[in-house]
């Protein structure tokens, strides 16, 4: 389904507790675009609705709808720290890019952080369509 990395989590827990919602989960919402990007919304939310689908990811629970599961499936979250960018990367196998790049120009990332170049790790994400 969809895979968190121990890092990521440690990340959202900490942005949580910072937005004083340490109980809250993440919700992740695709919007397929007409031009092949998927942008991502992200929000912490703390009710889950009747079709969603829960995820523990290290102790966060990640909200996935009905809708948008299929378009997340076998996509993987990680947190990437690096001298020049700091974020998180969505890497979706569904939406990759032409020539393995990234389709939304390398802005992947949550709660007001920065965000990793994608091209740089080989990794794709769908957060923006060209």
């Amino acid at each position: 389904m969809i895979t968190v990395s121990e890092l990521a989590s440690e990340k959202l827990r900490g942005i949580m507790d910072e937005e004083g919602q340490p109980e809250s989960a993440l919700r992740i919402i695709v919007v397929p675009s007409p031009h092949g990007g998927a942008p991502y919304m992200l929000s912490l939310e703390r009710e889950t609705k009747q079709d969603d689908s829960v995820i523990d990811a290290y102790g966060v629970r990640i909200l996935v709808d009905s809708d948008s599961l299929p378009l997340l499936e076998g996509s993987e979250i990680d947190y990437v720290e690096g001298l020049m960018r700091s974020g998180f990367v969505i890497s979706n196998p569904n939406f990759m890019a032409e020539g393995g790049g990234c389709a939304c120009g390398g802005q992947c990332g949550c709660g007001g952080h920065g965000a990793t170049d994608e091209a740089e790790h080989g990794e794709g994400c769908a957060c923006g369509g060209h």
